[in-house]
């Protein structure tokens, strides 16, 4: 039997299906090749915009019209989120939510066996419930290593349906988490992403902190001389003792993702944001002094065109991303999401004043970008060498995660090396590899 996944989304979404490809392939289940047919077509979808719903009903009608015998499957955040909608979604075979993963195996099975002509099987989120432990031992390539160590929100903003999705805080148990990790280091993998819904939620559930796990992991044997890496962080859920144990342990990478939407107060209050302008760039500043203003660097998320932002709200927010000097931005025009409490908000803006105003914040902030990488032009970085372009040639990423480009004869991905940091071309700096000091 042959099966195909199709995932859409987080960086949470690509670390389940690893764990349920891994549970396919442990059941006698093969990836089917690119242009292969399969006898299962698994879509994880995202239900964060529209736009990925589309997605995951594009994908499962083509593969259900060129291979009608074969056995089509929908789970992930959208059936979670809206249980009927996607149960009505004719062309799925098999309906499940982000509850219960290990049982997608066993309705697949039903299906394929003729026990049953169709399966919906999406349960609900409830308060107590447990961290769903889904293994990830499928292990592909050397380099990152993306570890989920949460799930669920317990948030309400304005615009976001995730919550939904994925219901309440859940912490997944430390010692598990060590285990893969050292299962992971183990088998070559140097730098270890530590992944969540709500990453600095870790452990409120339980009594312990993300400080806590970060420290514990960084004792792993094998990871002595790797990396560690956290996803996105909450600015406000960062305390001063949290920033100050961070800072202490080495192999943290001085990178960190702190979400801000805007910074503008106002479309803050109102997409229910719990803190201010000004938290956040107190947060912004710790962490800048405790792991040195020319070593840290920050990245960011920004909404623009909020329903009622008005153009001195955009201004304000413009003015404050562009002085925060982020190393990167992800800008996103406010999507229309039903279910969620922005939908139904006045003052909705014009799609075409949505897209200006992100094509002007985008293009502030990748200025400071090249401002950014022109100012590190002749120092010296740590680089972990990724995706190979040819027999020497690799791309990578410095601690502070500013992409390289760089030729590195007698090497291969998964290998850390310390290289010259050169011109930026628009999309990565371009690198030289120092000589090995023990050689």
């Amino acid at each position: 039997m042959r099966v195909r996944f199709y995932t859409l989304g987080c960086k949470v979404n690509q670390n389940e299906t690893g764990a349920l490809a891994g549970l396919f392939a442990r059941n006698g289940y093969t990836l089917a090749a690119p242009g292969e047919a399969a006898d299962v077509y698994i879509v994880n979808s995202c239900t964060v915009t529209n736009l990925g719903d589309q997605k995951s009903r594009r994908w499962l009608r083509r593969a259900k019209r060129e291979n009608p015998s074969a056995v089509t499957v929908l789970t992930g955040c959208w059936p979670q989120a809206f249980p009927d909608e996607a149960a009505a979604f004719a062309e799925a075979d098999v309906v499940t939510g982000n509850t219960d993963r290990l049982a997608l195996l066993q309705n697949v099975q039903k299906v394929l066996d003729g026990c049953e002509t169709r399966v919906v099987d999406i349960r609900p989120h409830a308060r107590g419930e447990r961290f769903e432990e889904l293994p990830l031992d499928r292990l592909a390539g050397h380099t990152r290593a993306f570890v989920k160590v949460e799930d669920g929100c317990d948030r309400r903003c304005a615009y976001c349906v995730i919550p939904r999705a994925r219901g309440p805080v859940r912490s997944r148990a430390e010692a598990d988490i060590l285990d893969e990790i050292r299962h992971l280091a183990a088998a070559g993998y140097r730098e270890v992403v530590l992944t969540a819904i709500s990453l600095p939620s870790y452990g409120r559930d339980t009594g312990t902190g993300l400080a806590d796990l970060v420290e514990a992991v960084a004792a792993v044997p094998g990871l002595e001389r790797g990396r560690i890496r956290l996803g996105s962080l909450d600015p406000d859920l960062l305390t001063g003792a949290d920033i100050a144990r961070l800072a202490a342990v080495p192999q943290l990478c001085p990178q960190f993702h702190l979400s801000l939407q805007s910074g503008c107060d106002r479309t803050l209050r109102a997409m229910r944001r719990p803190y201010t302008a000004a938290l956040f760039a107190d947060k912004a500043a710790a962490l800048r002094a405790a792991f040195g203003p020319d070593n840290v660097s920050l990245t960011t998320d920004v909404i623009v065109g909020f329903p009622g932002e008005g153009e001195a709200d955009f201004a304000e927010s413009l003015d404050f991303v562009t002085a925060q000097r982020f190393l990167k931005v992800h800008v996103f025009p406010y999507s229309r999401r039903a279910g969620t409490a922005a939908y139904d908000m006045p003052n909705q803006l014009p799609e075409t004043e949505k897209l200006a105003r992100a094509r002007t914040m985008g293009d502030a902030c990748e200025a400071v970008r090249a401002e950014l990488a022109a100012a590190v032009i002749g120092r010296t970085a740590e680089v972990l060498l990724e995706n190979r372009l040819s027999g020497t040639l690799f791309t990578g990423y410095t601690r502070q995660y500013l992409p390289v480009l760089v030729t590195a004869p007698g090497h291969g991905s998964g290998d850390i090396l310390d290289v010259t940091l050169g011109a930026w071309d628009g999309e990565r700096c371009r690198a030289a590899v120092l000589p090995d000091k023990n050689g």
